[in-house]
This record gives structure tokens, C-alpha cells and sequence, in this order.
């Protein structure tokens, strides 16, 4: 009958200190690293968003010297239309 007692006090202390250590992870290590993931995201998403910006810098950059000729080509292909958009040279008489 000792033995049986004993048993149920060693099986309720692993349950109890079950129960606490579970309640420990989801108070304090959980959280922290929940936070610690969300602050990791912000920072890939920071270092992404600068690599679009030069990106689209750069692209802009070399839209803005290309010819009205040659933006046309670029999108429409060689097409008639294109032709129009042609600047012929200024002569001096």
C-alpha cells in the first residue's frame, strides 16, 4: 500500500513539474522567439526592399537615355509604327 502512495506522489510530481516546465516554455521562450523571428523577417524584408530600389534605380537610369525609337523597339518590337518615332539629323546650310 506504501509502495502504491509512493508511486502516485512520483507520478503527480513528474506531471506537476511537467505542467511547470511546460508553462515556462510558453510564458518566456515562445515569445522571445516569436520576437526573434518577427525581428529576422523585418530585416530580410529591409535588405530585399534596398536590392528592388537600386533595381529600379538602375532601370530608370537606363530608360531615361534610351530614344523614343528605341523604348518603342524595346516593347512593341520592329514594328511600322516605330519608324515614326525616328529623329532624322538637322541639316546645315
Amino acid at each position: 500500500m506504501i509502495a502504491l502512495i509512493d508511486g502516485l506522489k512520483i507520478g503527480a510530481g513528474a506531471v506537476l513539474g511537467g505542467v511547470v516546465v511546460y508553462a515556462y516554455v510558453q510564458a518566456f521562450t515562445l515569445p522571445a522567439a516569436r520576437l526573434e523571428g518577427r525581428d529576422r523577417l523585418v530585416a530580410e524584408q529591409a535588405v530585399q526592399t534596398q536590392k528592388e530600389e537600386l533595381e529600379r534605380k538602375g532601370d530608370d537610369a537606363k530608360l531615361q537615355r534610351m530614344s523614343d525609337f528605341d523604348l518603342c523597339v524595346a516593347y512593341l518590337g520592329r514594328v511600322p509604327e516605330c519608324g515614326s518615332l525616328v529623329v532624322l539629323p538637322v541639316r546645315e546650310e
